[in-house]
């Protein structure tokens, strides 16, 4: 489940310093508000700077089938049981990005899945973050922003996702419903490997988004950068 960017600024009430700040134009560029550490409080900013802004919902959890069997669904259902009876409570996970640098992540849950999955879709604005691109593969020497820079890891439960360049034309080497995240960040390129208990859908793509933010921690060489013609955030054309 897919959603584009419809947000009109014009109808948008800024509740926050940073988001009167934005609708009047003062700040322009997402990467300057992330780049100088100010929180977002307003999923509402996140809109009004990425206008090619795109959320999607991954599959967390299995709905029934026949014989036992199921397929993914974008809902995990979990019951409890009280006094009052058993309590169904929804959870969906949703993924934002702009296929440029940009990708944010987020978890919802409610008694209903229409507020679960509009809080999961919130909370992925709210987290977006910019990562770092490049032509990090030996067997490639374009220098264009298509892979990533290094191989980096990412760890959430059990879950390890590594990441490593690939060369141009590879395509995204991954499990199908990471591909999504992966590419809605931008990267083209990339192979990956993983281990743990992966069929925990939630740790796994958790483990693959800390991967992703893991590639501005890591201090490059000036010599490096250019070589491998890093960028970090969006580019000019896509």
């Amino acid at each position: 489940m897919e959603a584009s960017n419809s947000f009109n600024i014009d109808n948008w009430k800024p509740k926050t310093e940073l988001g009167k700040k934005v609708k009047n134009r003062e700040i322009t560029d997402l990467g300057e508000i992330l780049d100088k550490g100010y929180r977002i409080l307003e999923p509402e900013i996140v809109d009004a700077l990425l206008p090619d802004l795109h959320v999607e919902l991954l599959e967390v959890g299995q709905s029934k089938g026949k014989f036992g069997g199921g397929k993914g669904s974008i809902w995990k259902q979990t019951q409890k049981k009280t006094s009052e009876g058993n309590t169904i409570t929804f959870s969906a996970f949703a993924v934002a990005g702009n296929r440029n640098g940009f990708i944010g992540v987020g978890f919802g849950s409610s008694l209903e899945t229409v507020p679960a999955r509009e809080k999961a879709m919130r909370t992925a604005k709210l987290n977006i973050i910019k990562i770092r691109r490049a032509c990090g593969s030996w067997d490639c020497d374009c220098k264009t922003p298509h892979s990533i820079p290094f191989k980096v890891s990412g760890r959430s439960g059990s879950v390890v996702v590594n990441l490593m360049p690939a060369p141009r034309g590879t395509g995204i080497k991954a499990e199908r419903k990471t591909r999504t995240l992966i590419g809605l960040s931008g990267i083209k390129d990339v192979y990956t490997k993983t281990k743990g208990q992966t069929s925990t859908k939630l740790n796994f793509f958790k483990a693959c988004f800390f991967a992703l933010r893991n590639l501005t921690r890591v201090k490059m060489r000036e010599e490096f950068i250019k070589e491998a013609g890093v960028v970090e955030g969006p580019t000019l054309s896509k």
